[in-house]
């Protein structure tokens, strides 16, 4: 392999994130509703095979050659019936890294008020629907619980292979889970993690 072929292979590359495999995008929605900006949920019906019964933002998995917007947008029309016309995008927030080798990519948009009134959300997917003020989230901390991310290493890894026959010292880390709770409904998880980084109050100390 040549100093040529690579440059030709990375030519027209566009950095990511090594190792993942799958791109989901969300929608974050917020509605002006009686004066004040509100954030719109809804709830995954108790039938579906994934988060039955969780409270979560209109989303899925992007398809080939769409970006994270027009995948925001199409769920939002297959979940809840709000067209595309009805929704003005914002901003791109920040990608959030999931377990399961794949990006999240949450898109911050206003949906039409009267959109929302007239929306008709499928049975098949959603539960119900729910408005929360967004100052909620700036006003009222979340709880906040963390647990520690530890590598579990097969007694098989060549550790002599490596230089460390004694084992190796093994980065941790901290995984943390806000959870809110308003009027019933209980907020947390990613749909948590995206509201608190973005229009909540950032925690002290940090964390993954």
């Amino acid at each position: 392999m040549t100093i040529q072929e690579l440059e030709q292979r990375f030519m027209d590359h566009t950095p990511g994130l090594t190792g993942v495999r799958s791109h989901y995008a969300v929608l974050v929605p917020l509605v002006e509703w009686q004066g004040r900006t509100h954030v719109l949920f809804e709830v995954r019906a108790d039938t579906l095979r994934r988060q039955p019964g969780e409270v979560c933002f209109p989303g899925g998995r992007m398809e080939p050659g769409e970006s994270p917007t027009e995948c925001a947008f199409r769920e939002t029309w297959e979940e809840l019936g709000i067209p595309a016309s009805a929704i003005r995008p914002i901003a791109r927030l920040d990608g959030v890294f999931l377990p399961s080798d794949g990006i999240m990519h949450p898109v911050l948009a206003q949906v039409d008020a009267g959109a929302v009134v007239h929306m008709t959300a499928s049975a098949a997917e959603v539960k119900e629907t729910f408005l929360v003020p967004a100052d909620f989230f700036a006003q009222q901390p979340p709880l906040l619980y963390r647990f520690p991310l530890e590598p579990k290493v097969d007694e098989d890894f060549p550790y002599d292979l490596i230089g460390f026959p004694q084992g190796y010292p093994w980065r941790t880390g901290t995984h943390q889970v806000p959870i809110w709770t308003y009027k019933g409904h209980v907020i947390w998880g990613l749909t948590a993690r995206i509201l608190l980084w973005n229009l909540g109050r950032q925690p002290e100390g940090g964390g993954s």
